[in-house]
């Protein structure tokens, strides 16, 4: 195990709208806040999302299974802001449902939000970074 600590800074609340990219509008705005790292959390509705529920076989590093909908579902997620090189690298697993169909997993790209999704961000007061740890094959939390 290894872990570092991080005070609060701010609290963020922010409403995503009808037909915004979730994953595109918070990397904007983490960007435009200069959001240095922090914890999100996310609810309300998504039309249509691609995300990875799990790797084909256990296995390092790990080969996702992708899974897209464009049903329109509620989304019950949460996620985290970290930095890679100059860029934020935005990490949000959630929870998917529509009726009876639940999808779990990690959200990667075409967001599209649904009447609304709000969120709310808790804000660091130090810029937490992620390196490529070619180990695992994945991007890890730097302690360095």
């Amino acid at each position: 195990m290894k872990y570092t600590s991080a005070n609060l800074k701010r609290i963020l609340i922010v409403e995503f709208e009808h037909g915004d990219d979730l994953i595109e509008q918070l990397t904007a705005l983490v960007k435009k806040e200069n959001i240095l790292g922090g914890v999100i959390l996310l609810l309300g509705a998504i039309k249509q999302a691609a995300i990875v529920v799990g790797p084909k076989k256990i296995s390092i590093p790990p080969v996702p299974i992708w899974k897209n909908f464009d049903d329109g579902r509620e989304i019950l997620g949460v996620g985290t802001i970290f930095w890679k090189e100059n860029e934020p690298k935005i990490h949000i697993h959630a929870g998917f449902g529509r009726k009876d169909k639940v999808l779990l997993g990690c959200v990667r790209k075409d967001t599209k939000v649904y009447l609304v999704v709000e969120c709310v961000l808790f804000e660091f007061d130090k810029k937490t970074e992620k390196k490529f740890n070619s180990e695992m094959g994945i991007d890890a939390i730097n302690f360095e």
